[in-house]
């Protein structure tokens, strides 16, 4: 229903809507481990986070078909189930849970892709299986922005080609805008080809992973991320105040348009 309402605001709003086709087995297999993928299509993937939904595997693999579509047009993936802590064998870096993701959407789009990229994860929470599955590739800088001490309890430290910017609840507009201005200059942004963004809203006032953020914050942060220059695509993760979602997708968008 989150998704449903986020679609109708964007749809009145006068976005185009294509429908993806399902990511192949190739695809997923760029990322996941065999065994996980088996045991994912027979059901046998599940914890309190993740139920083991009828049929999950193929609405897992719509999901990444999405963000295999926005990455080849420059799009918004608008789909669920989300992806970013789904690593390549299930729950990453230590998580006891796999935070209602099967398939790591974004990892096997950029996979997909196979260019010099940055991912960018604006979601509240750490994305740890997106760090396990590229961490030390050379072809790919990740960046997390994300609320800490909060689930997945990871993402507290950089490691090699992974960033990472830790910040307290409700830390508001100004702090998180400055701390995205300073992961960008860390990096060197004319190394990478393309911009992934791992698009969370569940940093809006008010829900699950909040940092005081509003729709004039998510303005200012697709500003920011338009002038890096690049093609740039988005696949959602989390966010659960579908009228929020909506509204914040909106204020994203405003730059790319």
């Amino acid at each position: 229903m989150r998704v449903k309402r986020a679609y109708e605001i964007l749809k009145d709003r006068g976005y185009e809507f294509i429908e993806p086709e399902p990511a192949s087995e190739e695809d997923i297999l760029r990322v996941h481990d065999p065994d996980y993928v088996d045991r994912l299509k027979m059901g046998l993937i599940e914890d309190p986070d993740t139920p083991a939904y009828e049929g999950i595997y193929e609405y897992a693999r719509l999901s990444a078909g999405g963000a295999i579509l926005a990455a080849m047009i420059n799009g918004f993936s608008l789909m669920r189930p989300p992806g970013h802590h789904a690593g390549r064998r299930g729950a990453a870096l230590g998580a006891h849970t796999l935070g209602f993701c099967y398939l790591n959407n974004v990892a096997i789009a950029v996979k997909k892709l196979n260019r010099p990229t940055l991912i960018l994860d604006i979601d509240g929470h750490h994305g740890n299986g997106t760090q396990e599955i590229f961490l030390g590739d050379e072809k790919v800088i990740f960046i997390s922005l994300h609320r800490y001490p909060h689930y997945p309890g990871t993402g507290y430290r950089s490691e090699a080609n992974c960033f990472n910017f830790p910040l307290p609840a409700e830390c508001g507009e100004d702090i998180y805008l400055r701390t995205l201005n300073e992961a960008l200059r860390m990096i060197d942004v004319d190394k990478v080809e393309v911009v992934a963004v791992s698009a969370g809203f569940d940093t809006f006032t008010g829900d699950l992973a909040s940092l005081g953020l509003t729709e004039k914050s998510f303005t200012e942060i697709g500003r920011i991320i338009a002038n890096i220059g690049k093609p740039t695509f988005f696949v959602l993760e989390g966010g659960y105040i579908g009228e929020n979602v909506g509204r914040a997708i909106d204020a994203l968008l405003r730059n790319f348009q």
